[in-house]
C-alpha cells in the first residue's frame, strides 16, 4: 500500500528483481531521477575501472604475468588443501596427482618434473608459463568449489573429483583451440630465478583479472561438469533398469548419448 496524498492509499504490485534486471532498468532509466543518475554514474566508473585493469594486465611482461599467476596458485592451493582435509583427505600427494593426471593426460607431478627436465627440489609450478599457470588456477579453483558441495565423500571420491575437473579443464582448453598444458614450453627461467633478480620479487598491485578467453574456457568447464553430472545420473538410472524413454526425459540426453555410457542393462 502506497500513500498518494490526502492520506489516500493505493495498492500496487511489488516486484523482486534479479540483479541483471535491475542493471538493465538502471542503465536505461530516466537520469533526471537521482537514484538512476547515481546508478548510471556507478556503472560508468566501474566500466572504466575494468578497462584500466585490462590495460594494466595486458601491459605486464610475461615474467610479471607469471609472478601474478604463481601467487594465485599458491593462494588457491592453500584453500584447496584446507577443504580437502575437511573432507578427510589424508594423502594430499595422491590427491594432487589426481588433478595433474586429469589435466596432463595421465602425467603426475613426477612425470611433469622429468619432462620439464628440472633440477632436484625445483617446483613444477615455478617452471610454468602464464598460460600453463592459468590452466592450473582453473583446476584448483573448480575442484575447491566442487568439493565444497560434497557431503560424506571418501578420499577416493575426492581424488576422482580432482581428476575429473582436471580432465574437464583439459577438454575445454583443447575445445577452444589452445594447446594442452604438456605441449606448452617450459620458460627458461624459474619463478625463483626471477625473484632472485629482483629486490622483492613483487609486482605492482592490479585487480584480479580474467581474460575473455579464460572466461570462455571457464564457461566450457562448467558445462562439462554439468554434463558429467548428468551422465552420472543416467548411469545410476541405467543400473536400476529404468526405461530409456524415462532416462531421456529426466536427463535430457538423447539415446545416442545414453548408449555411449557403455553400460548394459
Amino acid at each position: 500500500m502506497l500513500e498518494v496524498g490526502n492520506n489516500a492509499k493505493i495498492k500496487v504490485k511489488d516486484y523482486k528483481l534479479s540483479r541483471y534486471a535491475f542493471y538493465l532498468i538502471a542503465m536505461n532509466g530516466d537520469p533526471r531521477r537521482k537514484v538512476i543518475a547515481d546508478a548510471q554514474n556507478y556503472f560508468a566508473v566501474q566500466t572504466r575501472k575494468q578497462e584500466i585493469t585490462e590495460e594494466e594486465y595486458e601491459r605486464l611482461s610475461e615474467e610479471n604475468k607469471r609472478l601474478f599467476r604463481r601467487k594465485k596458485t599458491k593462494e588457491g592451493n592453500k584453500l584447496l588443501y584446507a577443504i580437502a582435509r575437511l573432507k578427510d583427505v589424508k594423502k594430499l600427494d595422491e590427491f594432487t596427482n589426481s588433478g595433474y593426471r586429469g589435466l596432463y593426460n595421465g602425467e603426475d607431478a613426477n612425470a611433469i618434473f622429468k619432462r620439464k627436465k628440472l633440477r632436484y627440489r625445483e617446483d613444477i609450478l615455478d617452471n610454468m608459463g602464464s598460460e600453463e599457470l592459468g590452466a592450473n588456477i582453473f583446476r584448483i579453483s573448480q575442484t575447491e568449489a566442487q568439493l565444497r558441495k560434497q557431503n560424506n565423500i571418501s578420499e577416493a571420491d575426492a581424488n576422482t573429483i580432482h581428476y575429473d575437473i582436471g580432465k574437464n579443464v583439459r577438454d575445454a582448453i583443447i575445445k577452444n583451440g589452445n594447446l594442452p598444458p604438456e605441449k606448452l614450453p617450459t620458460p627458461p627461467k624459474s619463478i625463483k630465478g626471477i625473484e632472485k633478480e629482483r629486490k622483492d620479487g613483487d609486482i605492482s598491485e592490479i585487480d584480479d583479472y580474467m581474460t575473455e578467453k579464460e572466461m570462455m574456457i571457464e564457461e566450457t568447464i562448467k558445462e562439462n561438469i554439468e554434463k558429467n553430472n548428468t551422465y552420472e545420473i543416467a548411469r545410476r538410472m541405467i543400473k536400476e533398469n529404468i526405461d530409456t524413454d524415462i532416462i531421456i526425459k529426466v536427463t535430457k540426453l538423447n539415446k545416442e548419448d545414453i548408449d555411449k555410457l557403455g553400460i548394459n542393462k
